[in-house]
Order: C-alpha cells, then structure tokens, then sequence
C-alpha cells in the first residue's frame, strides 16, 4: 500500500503523537508499504525540505510560529497537493488536532481517497485558555466535516472517545486501536543522572506544559525529603518549575534534563525507582510514556483523569497507583508506597506483561494496517 501521514510534527521533534507516528510509519515501511509524511518544520523555520528518514519519506513545510500549539503554515496546502501528485497514496492518515489537516477538505485529489483519521486528543471547549476555546469555534466545523469525510476513526481507547463530545455521532466507524511502543534494546543504567541522595529516584517525562501536572509533582516532593526526580522534556512552563522547585526548598533534589536523545532516555527508565505521570486533565489522552515506562519494568504512578485513557494503561493497584488529579499529598503518599522495594520489582513485573500482551506496537500497528487495506479494497471497489 502507498501511506500518507499528514500530522503537526516527526522525529527528531519529540511527543507521544510524534513518537507514534514515527513508529508506525518505520513499521508499514518495514513491512512493504511505501510511506511517506506530511509534517511541519520547528516553528520559526520557514523553508520547506524533504528528507528520507528509515525508509519513510518526509515532507516538511515551512512553520512561521505556532502560537497556542498551532502551526502556521502558508506552505502546507501546496506541500499536501505535491504530495498527493508525486507520492500518488491510496490513503491518507490524517493525525488529530491538527488545523492543516483541513486543506485536504479543499483538495479533490485527496477527497477521492480514503481517509483515516486518528484522534489523539479532543481539542477542550472548556479550556482554560480563551484563545483555545475561541478557536475552537472556528475549528469545530471543519474538524466534524474531516470526520464526516473519513472511512474510519482510530481512538486511542474506550474511556477517551466515551468522555469525547465531537467524536459521538461517528460511533459507527470509530475503532479503538491503542497506541503501542517496540520493544527497546538493552540501556545501561546510570544513576547518577539524579541528584545524590538516599530515596526514591523518580522518573517524569513529557512537555513541560500546565495540563502535565508537573508542579504537583515538585510539591509533593517537598513531603518526600529523601526522594529525587529527574525531569525529561522541556516546554512553556520550565523557568516556572524551576521557580517552584526553589520555592518548595527542592531545587537540589530535581534535575532538569531538558529534551535528551534516545539513547540517554532508555538509560533514565533503566535507572529509576518510580515512574510519575501527574497529569491534570485530559490533555493526557492516553501517556504513551507510561508504556514506555512499562516496557522498563517500573511501576508508574499516575493521575486518575475522569475521560482519560490513562486508566487503561495503569492497572491500579496491579502494575502502579491512580491518584486524583492536582492532589499531591495524594502523590505523595502514593510514592511513599513504593519504598517497598519489593513491591516495586512486583508491580514492574506485571507493568512489563501488561505493555507485552496489550501494547506492543506490533498489535498496534497490525490492526492499522487492517484498516488501511480494508479502506484501499472499498475505495477500489467504488
């Protein structure tokens, strides 16, 4: 099959749906499938290029910025229609939220084929920020037409598209699917990326972003005095949190890794103690780092978002703790359990045999693909 993926960003930018994305496109190509992306340059770099990364190739356009997470991009829609001429796909995956998705709504070439549309995260009317919730009144329309349009709908999982208002009248051709990371090759441990103390080395990755939650996770270290994190990511809110972490008198105790490439991410889960992921709403659609964190064999403790995939991936009480959301003496007390240390091996054990027998990107990608043929055969037979 010929695969488009048109999506926000790819490797080397970092995030669960670029990670995803990443993954399953390097899986279809390894498998035969000729696979190209669609994506955007960082915001503030305004050439387009093409590259060849592992057997997909990339298309990116020129961003100009990308304010409240949305590219800018002039480029995109003549980028899209050059795609579709010289790749020629047979579908097209189209990766949600993501605004310059639209331009396929415009383009007869891409509405004569079939669409698969995956839906990472709802964009959230009721999003603290007005100049999300404003745009989101332009964006609905031409999101329910994207839908509308689509042969089939990926959710990551049950609890996110129950919970998800723009996804209910398209119960019919949504399929849950969830995301799903490769096994990893052996990592060396190296401890000494913590702080040197005699606690729990706790280990939080993600965009240091407000819905990550991660100030309750620096306030609730403040109750741990023998506890460190390191802190993978880096994002808006950073010289916040390190304000935060001075504040609680922590600042000695976290360390700030900013953005670390592969080799030294495998390393930081090969080392820690505990996994946390303190998210705050469901902007945390599923954690596609928990499985990371799983694959590891740690045990995580996670927030507990109402609507959220998150619940599906932690097996509460099994493979690590739910908490509620924004409450770190909860947190806290929750990571207190974990100084057992054999209930951390315990709990990393089956956290490992929950990521192998539910979310390997092997399951992941291969019912991917069902849909992609299922979708090329119904095109062809139109």
């Amino acid at each position: 099959m010929r695969i488009l993926h048109v999506g926000k960003y790819y490797a080397p930018q970092r995030g669960g749906i670029e990670r995803h994305t990443q993954a399953l496109a390097e899986y279809c190509a390894g498998h035969g499938d000729a696979v190209a992306a669609l994506v955007h340059q960082p915001p503030g770099a305004w050439r387009s290029s093409r590259e060849t990364i592992h057997d997909v190739d990339i298309w990116r356009a020129g961003c100009l910025a990308a304010p409240v997470y949305t590219p800018i991009s002039p480029a995109f829609p003549l980028l899209l229609a050059r795609a579709l001429r010289e790749f020629a796909p047979q579908v097209l995956h189209l990766h949600l939220p993501n605004p310059s998705c639209f331009a396929a709504l415009a383009l007869p070439a891409a509405r004569r084929l079939p669409w698969i549309v995956h839906w990472h995260a709802d964009v959230p009317p009721d999003s603290p920020d007005w100049r999300l919730r404003f745009g989101y009144r332009v964006y609905r329309p031409f999101e329910q037409a994207l839908l509308a349009h689509a042969k089939a709908i990926i959710a990551t999982s049950q609890p996110y598209f129950d919970a998800s208002v723009a996804l209910a009248p398209w119960r019919a051709k949504t399929r849950m699917i969830a995301l799903g990371v490769d096994d990893a090759p052996a990592a060396t441990r190296d401890p000494s990326a913590w702080p040197d103390t005699h606690g729990l080395r706790l280990l939080a990755v993600g965009r240091l972003g407000r819905y990550k939650g991660f100030d309750v996770l620096i306030d609730a270290l403040a109750s741990r005095p023998d506890d460190s994190l390191l802190l993978v990511g880096d994002g808006e809110c950073a010289d916040e949190l390190r304000a935060r972490a001075r504040a609680n008198g922590v600042a000695d105790r976290v360390r700030f890794a900013g953005e670390i490439d592969d080799a030294r991410l495998a390393s930081a889960y090969a080392s820690a103690d505990v996994f946390v992921l303190p998210s705050l709403d469901r902007g945390e659609a599923f954690g596609l780092v928990l499985l990371e964190a799983m694959r590891a064999g740690l045990p995580v403790v996670a927030s507990a978002i109402p609507g959220s995939g998150v619940g599906s991936v932690v097996a509460d009480g099994e493979t690590g703790w739910l908490v509620p959301p924004g409450d770190a003496p909860a947190l806290a007390a929750a990571l207190a359990r974990f100084e057992d240390a054999a209930l951390r091996e315990r709990f990393g054990v089956q956290g490992r045999a929950r990521w192998s027998a539910r979310f390997t990107l092997e399951h992941s990608a291969r019912e991917t693909r069902r849909l992609y043929a299922a979708a090329v055969g119904d095109s062809g037979s139109d």
